[in-house]
């Protein structure tokens, strides 16, 4: 939801970022984060807004600012470097025609644009009735609008590019902003950063006093006022114009036509605000709900607790009351036990027998524990504040490069588990290839299957060929060299030894009264139960517009998730074993996993209910496809926690078994 910038930047600062923290530590009296520093302005300074794509909650495809007949800067449009998470999010930030200086309130005139073609004029109403949202930016602040629902200010970012009145056929377009900039005042010792928003810097302390302003909020009241082209067009850009006050009669805005020509204006007021730089951004990360983000984490507490129970008998009532019960007895009693064994010691001879797919089973793994630690590092530092919303982007670029680099991780568990499984390494190539293509490479059929819908709709959501080519390059240049050395390492570890010995002939399962698939579902809803407020938050912000930015709970989330999976894992586990049925590796792996089936429900129910307003089957479709690529990556997350946890449980278990 950045300063990790592959685009146009070498990739290799990203590795260096955090290393890079911690010397300007050691070398200077303070630090900045990644595209949090401040910058102060000196009155009468210029400084320009910069636009990003539109964008709608009707449809979700995002387009360029200027497919629209907007008045163009004075020096052409210039597009502004990205990094790999906005080009993926579909920003695409390009300078504006919109011209401030500091501490100087004005009313000016932009633009006059010629008159509108039919095209023009089919886009701006498609544009209006879509609800699409201008987004503008200054000094790396959004600009903000209030608006008045039942007597409750409603905040937003952007403005939209027009609207139409109800009851009335005419729509209007948005063509006059009244811009209101917070400063503050900043006098002070210190040298302050002034390299661009993309750039790196330090804020060092200085014998010198600085004196200036800090942008700390910027609003816009929008407007649709109509003038009169003819006299509009005798000025020049940035001539000064008559303040205006909005709203105004319908009979006094610009209704969008044919043959219409449309004047662009602007004024700007600059109001003093004892925000200070540091807390400009409480204002649009303003934690609303946070009742219901405790309440969530109380009732994953009570689910804990209560799986926590039933573990603990497990242990201390029934396997430690065996265990001991068996340890006592002498070699006669207990191979005379042995033949009246019932439960989970019957299956000794098979607990440990290779699981079907076992290949499969490796691969699933290893990509489960290389997302489970993308998810864990991102969300720590997301919580630690190292990925501000400033940095658009960065949470993305981080989450992808953490990604690459933790294939390393993957190649070794799943080649590990390979090895313990085969007895040998024989194959552990050909399995870490696997392992580095089988969840990105469902990713990458499934982007560019959206990909193709997005060129289609010409939106600028699309990946452009050179950033596929990019993601390649990262994939097969760093992702998969990694999983093949974490899978080389793995292949010279020894195997994990069974306490038990396998038999040869496989034990017969007795038949079942319900089929153990209705558990591994039923087993599913507690993990559900731990996720769902807060995912319920995460899909506003993604598909609504809204800042998400309480890592700190989401952190808290994690941590009880994992919990849950690992007690729902081992509980499901103990009682397959129970009924004599060994063929637990799959289960265990399910048991968990399928958390995501219930994700997946919710996001369609999410997408129905609280969606509603998204339109038309491309719109549907991308939603649809991106849920379904996290539901995945949840699948395999969760199901790798639960395996894990219970294969050390059954191999504790067994390990205290003495029996030939």
């Amino acid at each position: 939801m950045g300063s990790f910038s592959f685009s146009k930047k070498s990739s290799s600062l990203f590795t260096f970022a955090l290393l890079a923290l911690f010397l300007f530590c050691s070398s200077s009296n303070a630090f900045y984060l990644p595209g949090s520093y401040m910058h102060t302005y000196i009155p009468g300074e210029s400084i320009y807004a910069k636009v990003n794509s539109l964008t709608s909650i009707e449809t979700e495809l995002p387009y360029s600012y200027y497919s629209l007949p907007y008045c163009h800067p004075q020096g052409g449009i210039k597009k502004s470097a990205e990094n790999l998470g906005e080009l993926l999010m579909g920003d695409q930030i390009d300078n504006s025609p919109y011209r401030f200086h500091v501490n100087v309130n004005e009313s000016l005139y932009l633009c006059t644009t010629n008159a509108l073609n039919e095209h023009e004029v089919k886009l701006l109403k498609q544009r209006t009735h879509d609800l699409y949202q201008v987004n503008m930016i200054l000094d790396n602040l959004p600009v903000r609008r209030f608006t008045d629902q039942n007597g409750i200010a409603i905040q937003w970012t952007g403005f939209p590019v027009g609207y139409t009145p109800t009851g009335s056929s005419e729509d209007y377009i948005i063509n006059h902003l009244k811009f209101k900039v917070l400063v503050h005042e900043y006098e002070g010792r210190g040298a302050v950063m002034t390299t661009g928003e993309e750039g790196m810097g330090m804020i060092a302390e200085t014998d010198d006093k600085k004196a200036g302003y800090e942008i700390v909020g910027f609003e816009v009241i929008p407007c649709s006022v109509k003038r009169d082209p003819q006299a509009m067009l005798k000025l020049n850009m940035y001539d000064k114009v008559e303040s205006v006050s909005c709203p105004l009669e319908l009979d006094k805005s610009q209704t969008i036509r044919e043959q219409e020509k449309i004047s662009f204006t602007y004024e700007v007021v600059f109001v003093k605000s004892d925000i200070r730089w540091p807390s400009r951004w409480d204002a649009y990360l303003k934690m609303e709900g946070a009742k219901v983000h405790w309440f969530s984490i109380m009732n994953s507490l009570m689910v804990i607790f209560f799986l926590a129970g039933i573990v603990f008998v497990i242990f201390l009532r029934t396997v430690r009351r065996d265990l001991t019960k068996y340890e006592e007895l002498d070699k006669e009693a207990q191979a005379q036990m042995n033949e009246e064994l019932s439960g989970w010691k019957l299956v000794v001879g098979d607990v440990f027998r290779e699981p079907t797919c076992s290949k499969l089973f490796c691969v699933m793994i290893g990509d489960g524990i290389q997302i489970t630690g993308m998810a864990v590092v991102t969300i720590i530092f997301a919580a630690l504040g190292f990925m501000s919303p400033a940095s658009r982007g960065m949470l993305l670029t981080g989450m992808i490069i953490l990604y690459l680099f933790l294939g390393i991780v993957a190649g070794y568990v799943g080649v590990r588990l390979w090895r313990t499984f085969k007895g040998g390494s024989e194959g552990w190539r050909s399995l870490c290839w696997s392992i580095a293509c089988f969840f990105p490479g469902i990713v990458f059929v499934i982007l560019t299957v959206l990909n193709f819908i997005l060129w289609g709709s010409k939106s600028t959501g699309a990946i452009p060929i050179s950033l596929y080519f990019t993601l390649l390059s990262l994939w097969f240049c760093i992702s998969v060299p990694l999983t093949l050395a974490g899978g080389f390492i793995g292949a010279q570890a020894e195997e994990i030894q069974f306490p038990v010995r396998t038999n040869q002939i496989p034990r017969e399962i007795p038949a079942r009264k319900y089929p153990s698939w209705l558990l591994i579902l039923g087993a599913g809803t507690l993990p559900f139960g731990i996720l769902f407020i807060e995912l319920f938050f995460i899909l506003s912000s993604i598909w609504l517009g809204r800042f998400y930015y309480v890592f700190g709970f989401l952190l808290v989330v994690l941590m009880l998730l994992v919990i849950v999976c690992a007690e729902v894992s081992v509980v499901l586990t103990y009682m397959h074993l129970c009924v004599e049925d060994w063929r637990w590796w799959w289960k265990a792996f399910f048991a968990s996993g399928s958390v995501a089936l219930y994700v997946f429900l919710y996001s369609i129910n999410y997408l129905v209910f609280d969606l509603r307003s998204l339109s038309g089957p491309v719109s549907a479709t991308l939603y649809l496809g991106y849920s379904l690529i996290m539901s995945i990556a949840i699948m395999l997350s969760t199901g790798a926690i639960g395996f894990l946890v219970s294969f050390y449980f059954v191999h504790y278990l067994f390990s205290s078994v003495k029996i030939d």
